[in-house]
């Protein structure tokens, strides 16, 4: 995707400077310092702030990103069109501006979805009411076309990627999306857990997290008992997708794989492999697959 030209007219009749064409320009990330990455580990997040100047080419990366993770796409722009008329652009107008948005993409991540917020978000207060995001800023241009904002507008202290004037908005999306949903590492430590999952609820998921706390990653490896009695009643793939959407919050730190019915398990001397029982608070070990699966059967069937 290749970014819209800037109108750098509109810079000049302002007396300011833009930093390079962006039309012909490509764009890329400027590296970190030490102190400003705030991705937590290897966590997926869902909530995602675009940030910066007009004209610095927000939307365009929201637009080649969202396709990439699945996101919906709230614009700033379109959101005081059709929801915020009643906002002007001072700053107390910005900070419930933005407030409104970081709630509308509350909700979509508290559904289970992914959402990108495409928005300027020029100072810390207007970033604090938006609340915690996976944040981009777009530090490719000196000046926007708007004299106020570009006076408003504070650089931010924290970011989880900084984007300079170099490469497209595609390459630049496929570098965010390596950050957003990391890939498993099939190298790194990796703590297993095997069972039947039938089905797949909040305990399996307790446990799960534990070991992701303790190891890192996780495989979690699904024994193929379907269909062999009324206690099997899921194929593999329906217990697959439970636990992926349970687990999303973890994506690249988990995998899901078949087993055949393993009911043994035996090694030799000592291999290197700690085997050990994870206990979890009362209330979590008593949840009864059992019971959740005389829940979930059609009706007459119980």
């Amino acid at each position: 995707m290749i970014w819209p030209p800037c109108d750098r007219g509109a810079a000049a009749r302002g007396g300011l400077r833009r930093r390079r064409n962006a039309a012909t320009t490509p764009f890329k990330i400027a590296a970190m310092d030490a102190g400003h990455s705030r991705t937590d580990g290897a966590d997926v997040k869902r909530k995602i702030l675009i940030m910066g100047l007009p004209g610095a080419g927000k939307t365009t990366l929201a637009n080649a990103l969202a396709p990439l993770i699945n996101a919906v796409v709230f614009n700033a722009d379109a959101v005081r069109a059709n929801l915020s008329r009643d906002l002007g652009f001072t700053h107390e107008d910005r900070i419930e501006h933005a407030r409104r948005m970081g709630w509308m993409c509350d909700r979509v991540v508290e559904a289970g979805g992914t959402v990108i917020a495409d928005f300027i978000c020029p100072t810390e207060q207007t970033r604090a009411v938006f609340g915690d995001a996976f944040t981009i800023w777009l530090d490719r241009i000196d000046a926007g076309r708007f004299a106020d904002t570009n006076r408003m507008f504070v650089q931010p202290e924290k970011f989880d990627l900084r984007v300079d004037p170099d490469g497209t908005a595609q390459y630049w999306a496929e570098q965010a999306l390596a950050l957003l949903r990391p890939a498993f590492d099939p190298q790194k430590p990796t703590a297993l857990f095997i069972g039947r999952y039938q089905p797949f609820h909040g305990g399996h998921q307790r446990l799960i997290e534990e070991g992701l706390r303790r190891v890192g990653q996780v495989c979690v490896a699904v024994r193929d008992t379907h269909g062999t009695d009324a206690k099997n009643p899921l194929p593999f793939f329906a217990v697959k997708q439970r636990i992926e959407t349970a687990l999303s919050a973890y994506t690249g730190r988990f995998v899901v794989v078949p087993l055949p019915n393993i009911t043994n398990v035996f090694y030799g001397r000592d291999v290197g492999y700690a085997v050990e029982r994870i206990v979890l608070d009362e209330e979590t070990e008593a949840i009864s697959a059992t019971k959740i699966r005389s829940l979930s059967a059609a009706p007459g069937s119980r």
